[in-house]
């Protein structure tokens, strides 16, 4: 019974290294959070309240038969709860730069039958979003993760429709964190308006919305 715990205990020091060694990292440079420590963002984290799925999509406005973009999709915890809220006759593209997030992805919607959802893989700058079909887009604990947040956004600008509308996520507790002030002045430099603000300064969602023209 012993050798099992310190096993136990052994494999549990060792993640818990890992996830340090990662966090640390990631907090001078721009990675992703990999495939295999996924679950760390599977689920909704019980401090943050803005963070969570269902608090994002009611902040969204999001209904059923809408065209949604999860840019930065990960394992999915907003890919499905959105594919479920638009329904059969909607769509969400589920966007990530890692394909084993994707295929994470693909597995839970086959689990639950969904088949509204559709899988990018790509990164940013790529040109891999069609133009003008999203009535929705989320962006969530994924900007400072992206080397160029700049074409980030102005790539999914150009995939919004007109008065489609971009949530953005971010809380303190994320290595990537980034700051409200910076999200706004790159979101205007590409043309988005604010359209609403939710949250604090360390934990926060700001709707961003396309003009019309």
């Amino acid at each position: 019974m012993l050798p099992n715990l310190y096993i136990f205990v052994g494999v549990g020091v060792l993640i818990v290294v890992t996830i340090f060694i990662w966090r640390l990292s990631s907090v001078r440079l721009s990675i992703p959070c990999p495939t295999w420590l996924g679950w760390m963002v599977e689920l909704d984290n019980p401090v943050f309240r803005n963070n969570r799925a269902a608090v994002i999509i009611r902040h969204l406005g999001v209904g059923p038969g809408m065209r949604v973009l999860d840019f930065g999709c990960g394992p999915g915890r907003l890919t499905i709860p959105l594919a479920r809220q638009v329904g059969c006759e909607g769509e969400v593209t589920a966007f990530d730069i890692q394909a084993g997030m994707l295929e994470r992805v693909r597995a839970k919607c086959e689990t639950e039958q969904l088949t509204n959802v559709r899988y990018v893989h790509g990164a940013s700058g790529e040109g891999k979003l069609d133009q003008l079909i999203y009535d929705r887009a989320v962006l969530v604990t994924v900007l400072g993760e992206i080397p160029d947040p700049k074409t980030a956004l102005s790539e999914i600008f150009e995939s919004l429709k007109p008065t489609g509308v971009l949530a953005v996520t971010e809380v303190i507790a994320d290595p990537h964190f980034q700051p409200r002030d910076k999200i706004r002045q790159v979101a205007a430099s590409v043309g988005f308006t604010e359209k609403n603000f939710f949250g604090n300064r360390f934990s926060f969602t700001i709707l961003f919305e396309k003009p019309l023209s």
